[in-house]
């Protein structure tokens, strides 16, 4: 699964890392604090993120809403339940296949969140790449018109698979992470899906680390670099 995560660079360092052109629409809202083009350190459901999809050949980082809606849909809420595509299902499921075919994206970050269950509670846990690199997680995105009227809203998911070795550890999903030789056919809607299928696999073993971070990142409310801080626990929940 994918709830939360994290980007803290600044947006021309992530367009440069994903070889991205920036959106038009990434300059407007300045002083919204959920604008993606801010650092973000606890990005939540609904919320826009920022996004890399393939337009007319070039590579262009925009902002997309979290929780993809439906082309069919009545309302924007079901976005709210489509945060996460399972990669197992996502051909076939009516809220995804279309996607899946035409309308794949690369979500980056530094890293996310998951809650490790312990002695009847959860700890919160911060993953990242063991090489300081950004994540490129892989989605999946829509654009939905209100049938009320009023303006095409473009959403995303994440797609999940099962997780590798550490992240058994914490939780039984995690984000399809891609490396960048997969990027052009990731994008691409030509790409045969038999190839797209044989993408959506766990992250090799050594790719990433993991740390406990303050539950004070439970809220979507908070948001600092202080959530991304590692604190004192146990060992068995500090893994490399």
């Amino acid at each position: 699964m994918c709830g939360r995560f994290f980007l803290s660079r600044l947006v021309e360092r992530v367009a440069d890392d994903f070889g991205a052109v920036v959106a038009d629409a990434l300059a407007s809202n300045p002083d919204d604090p959920h604008n993606p083009a801010r650092p973000r350190y606890n990005i939540a459901p609904t919320q826009p993120v920022l996004a890399v999809r393939r337009r007319e050949e070039i590579r262009q980082l925009t902002p997309l809403r979290w929780g993809l809606i439906p082309r069919w849909a009545r309302d924007a809420s079901i976005g709210s339940r489509l945060i996460n595509a399972r990669s197992e299902t996502a051909f076939e499921k009516p809220a995804f296949r279309d996607a899946m075919r035409a309308r794949r994206c690369l979500v980056p970050a530094d890293g996310f969140y998951e809650w490790k269950r312990r002695a009847g509670s959860k700890r919160p846990m911060a993953i990242h790449r063991a090489d300081g690199r950004l994540l490129a997680m892989g989605g999946i995105w829509e654009s939905w018109t209100d049938p009320e009227g009023g303006d095409a809203v473009e959403s995303l998911s994440v797609l999940t698979c099962a997780p590798n070795t550490l992240m058994a550890t914490i939780h039984d999903r995690m984000p399809v992470l891609l490396e960048p030789e997969q990027w052009d056919a990731w994008l691409s809607p030509a790409t045969d899906p038999g190839e797209i299928a044989r993408m959506l696999a766990p992250a090799p073993d050594g790719v990433l680390q993991a740390y406990p971070v303050s539950s004070r990142v439970n809220s979507p409310r908070v948001d600092d670099p202080s959530l991304i801080e590692p604190i004192e626990d146990t060992p068995d929940t500090l893994f490399g």
